[in-house]
C-alpha cells in the first residue's frame, strides 16, 4: 500500500467515517451495555500492533503515522518486520508514539541473546518484554513453572536497565490443573520485584475467569491489560459492540495496579476501521 493512499484512508476513518457503525455496534446487546462510548472516558489508549500486522508487513512508518492519526498515543510491538530498531525508534518518534512495550520470542531472553535484545529495548523505549505465549508441551504445572522461572531470571537481568518482564495469558491458563491452573502457578511464580501479567481480558473471560476476582487476589500485578471485546457468541469484536463490562473492570484500575491499555484485535476485516472504533469507545471521541 502506498503511504499517500494508506494515510488518506485512516484520516478519513479519524474525521467521522465510522460514527454511525460504531454507534449501531455499541445498541442494546444480549450483555446489555447499550452505551456509545466508556464513561468515565480513559485518557490514554495503546494499540497491539499485532492487530494491524497486515500493514506493518507493507509499510512500518505508514502504519505508525496511521496508528498515531486515529488518537493513539502508545504501541506494543509484535515484531519489527526485519526493520533496523534505530530506524524504527525514528518512526516512532515522528508519528509522536511510545512504545512501553513488546511482545517477544521467548528464545530472545535465553543467555546469549539477552544482551542484544534488551540493547534493541532500551533503543525502542520499551520498559517491557512480554512473553505472549505457551505452547502445549509446556502446558503442565512444571512448565508453568519454567516459564516463571525463565522470565525471573531474565527480569533480574534487565532490571538494571529499568526493564521489566511480562506473561501475556490466553484462555488456557485458565484450565483445570492439578487442583489449580496454570494461571495461578505464574502469578505466584514470577517474581513481582522483575515482573509483571499483562492481562488479556478477553481471554481471561473465554477461559472463565473473572478480571475483578483476579484483580481481588493479585493486587498490584496487571501493570499492562489487552482490551478486546466478547461477543454473545463467544467470538472477538470491537470494543464497545460486546457484552465485557468495560466501566467495571476500568473502576478497578487502582487495584488492579493497571497502567497501560492496549486495544487488541486478532483478525479484524478491516484493521484501521476497527482500531478506530476502539479507541472512540474507549475514550468517547
Amino acid at each position: 500500500m502506498k503511504r499517500r493512499r494508506f494515510l488518506t484512508t485512516a484520516a478519513a476513518l479519524s474525521a467521522g467515517g465510522l460514527v454511525q457503525a460504531c454507534r449501531a455496534d455499541d445498541r442494546e446487546d444480549a450483555g446489555g451495555q447499550g452505551a456509545t462510548s466508556l464513561v468515565p472516558p480513559l485518557s490514554v489508549v495503546g494499540l497491539q500492533l499485532y492487530t494491524v500486522r497486515s500493514l506493518m508487513e507493507e509499510d512500518v512508518a505508514a502504519t505508525l503515522e496511521a496508528v498515531a492519526r486515529v488518537g493513539y498515543t502508545e504501541v506494543e510491538f509484535a515484531g519489527l518486520f526485519g526493520h533496523d530498531p534505530d530506524q524504527v525508534r525514528g518512526w516512532l518518534d515522528a508519528s509522536g508514539l511510545t512504545a512501553p512495550a513488546a511482545h517477544i520470542d521467548p528464545s530472545s531472553l535465553a543467555p546469549g541473546r539477552l544482551e542484544a535484545t534488551l540493547e534493541d529495548a532500551v533503543t525502542l523505549g520499551h520498559r517491557w518484554l512480554i512473553q505472549a505465549f505457551t505452547p502445549p508441551a509446556e502446558r503442565s504445572a512444571g512448565g508453568y513453572r519454567r516459564v516463571a522461572e525463565f522470565l525471573n531470571a531474565a527480569g533480574e537481568a534487565a532490571a538494571p536497565l529499568q526493564v521489566r518482564v511480562g506473561y501475556h495469558n490466553h484462555a488456557f491458563e485458565f484450565e483445570p490443573l492439578e487442583g489449580t491452573h496454570g494461571f495461578d502457578i505464574l502469578a505466584s511464580e514470577l517474581d513481582p520485584e522483575f515482573g509483571d501479567l499483562e492481562i488479556d481480558l478477553h481471554w481471561a473471560r473465554v477461559g472463565g475467569a473473572d478480571p475483578l476476582a483476579l484483580f481481588r487476589e493479585y493486587p498490584g500485578r496487571f501493570r499492562l491489560c489487552h482490551v478486546k471485546d466478547l461477543d454473545a457468541q463467544g467470538g472477538m469484536t470491537d470494543v464497545g459492540a460486546g457484552v465485557i463490562e468495560w466501566a467495571a473492570i476500568f473502576a478497578e484500575s487502582d487495584q488492579a495496579g493497571l497502567e497501560h491499555a492496549f486495544v487488541e484485535h486478532d483478525n479484524p476485516d478491516d484493521p484501521l476501521a476497527s482500531i478506530t472504533a476502539s479507541y472512540r469507545y474507549l475514550t468517547g471521541s
